[in-house]
C-alpha cells in the first residue's frame, strides 16, 4: 500500500512521534493506522497515542438536573464556529433541549427531534432546530445526549462555559454527598479517566496493554532476564491502570489523597462513587481544517 504524506501527518498528530518514525511505522504495517500507533508505542517512539477524534468541533454541552438531584440529562449540540456557540439564541436552544431530555424518555436523537417543542406544540424539536439553522446561518446538529437516574445523588460540573460537562453519581444523600459528587466531577473534567475503578477494566484490555508494555520493555532492555522484564511490565501496567481509573488517581484538590481515599474519608467508602458521564464538545468529530487567507481570496475572486 502506498504511504501518503497525509497518512504520515495524521499519525504524527496522533502520536507526536517523529516524521520519519511515522513513515517507517506505516510501511512496517502496510498502512494500517491503528497498527502503526501500536508499533510506535511498542518501540517507545510515541509520546502518547493521541486519538484524532479528540480534535475539537464547535458547539456546547449543557446539563439539566431535576430539583431532587435524582435525574440528570446531558446534551451536546454542535455548531460550525465558536462564535455561534456563544450566541444567546444558540445557548438558549441547547439549554431547552437538555430540559426536554430530562423531562422525557427518548431512545435516540431522531426520537428526540420528533418530540413536540414545549412552548409551541405545533412544532417539533427538529422543526425548531431547522429554524435556528435558518436564523443563525450555520449548520447545527443535535449530536448526542445521555440521561441518568439514581437513588443517591447526582451533581454536575461545567468547565469552559460548556466545553466540558461531567455528571457524577454517588450512593449517598444530603449536602455532603452533593459536595463530594461535584468535587469528583471536577476531577473527571480535569483528568478524564476511562473507568471508575480497576475492577471495571476488562481482562482483554489489560492483556492488550500488557502486550504493548512487554514489547516496550524488551526493546528498552535487550538481554535482561524474562522474570525481571515480567516484574517491570506488571509495575508499569499497574501504574497505567491507576492513571485511567478515577478512584486510583491523585486527587487534584489535595495530592496527599487519591480520589478513592478522599471519597472514603467523606462518605465512608470509595464505593460510594457509582458512575460518571463526561461529554466534551467535539469529542469524536474531526474538524475541517480551513485556510482563512485562501477562503478570503476565493470570496474576493468570486
Amino acid at each position: 500500500m502506498a504511504i501518503t504524506a497525509a497518512m504520515v501527518k495524521e499519525l504524527r498528530e496522533r502520536t507526536q512521534a517523529g516524521m520519519m518514525d511515522c513513515k517507517k511505522a506505516l510501511n512496517e504495517v502496510n498502512g494500517d493506522m491503528e497498527k502503526a500507533i501500536e508499533y510506535l508505542r511498542e518501540n517507545g517512539l510515541a509520546k502518547a497515542a493521541k486519538k484524532a477524534d479528540r480534535i475539537a468541533a464547535e458547539g456546547l454541552v449543557k446539563e439539566a438536573i431535576s430539583a431532587d438531584g435524582k435525574t440528570a440529562a446531558i446534551v451536546e449540540v454542535n455548531s460550525e464556529t465558536d462564535f455561534v456557540a456563544k450566541n444567546d439564541q444558540f445557548v438558549s436552544f441547547v439549554n431547552e433541549v437538555a430540559q426536554i431530555v430530562l423531562n422525557n424518555d427518548v431512545a435516540d436523537v431522531e426520537a428526540l427531534k420528533a418530540l413536540a417543542w414545549p412552548s409551541d406544540a405545533s412544532k417539533t424539536v427538529g422543526d425548531v432546530l431547522t429554524e435556528k439553522v435558518a436564523t443563525i446561518g450555520e449548520n447545527l446538529t443535535i449530536r448526542r445526549f445521555q440521561k441518568i437516574s439514581t437513588d443517591g445523588t447526582l451533581a454536575a460540573y461545567t468547565h469552559g462555559g460548556g466545553k466540558i460537562v461531567v455528571v457524577v453519581e454517588v450512593a449517598a444523600e444530603g449536602e455532603k454527598a452533593h459536595e463530594v459528587a461535584r468535587n469528583v466531577a471536577m476531577q473527571v473534567a480535569a483528568v478524564n479517566p476511562e473507568f471508575v475503578s480497576v475492577d471495571q477494566v476488562s481482562e482483554e484490555k489489560k492483556a492488550h496493554e500488557k502486550e504493548i508494555l512487554m514489547h516496550q520493555a524488551l526493546n528498552e532492555n535487550p538481554g535482561k532476564p524474562e522474570n525481571i522484564i515480567e516484574k517491570m511490565v506488571i509495575g508499569r501496567l499497574n501504574k497505567q491502570l491507576k492513571e485511567i481509573c478515577l478512584l486510583e488517581q491523585e486527587y487534584v484538590k489535595d495530592p496527599d489523597f487519591t480520589v478513592g481515599k478522599y471519597v472514603a474519608a467523606e462518605l465512608g467508602s470509595a464505593d460510594a462513587v457509582k458512575t460518571f458521564v463526561r461529554f466534551e464538545t467535539g469529542e469524536g468529530i474531526e474538524k475541517k481544517e480551513e485556510n482563512f487567507a485562501e477562503e478570503v481570496a476565493k470570496q474576493i475572486q468570486g
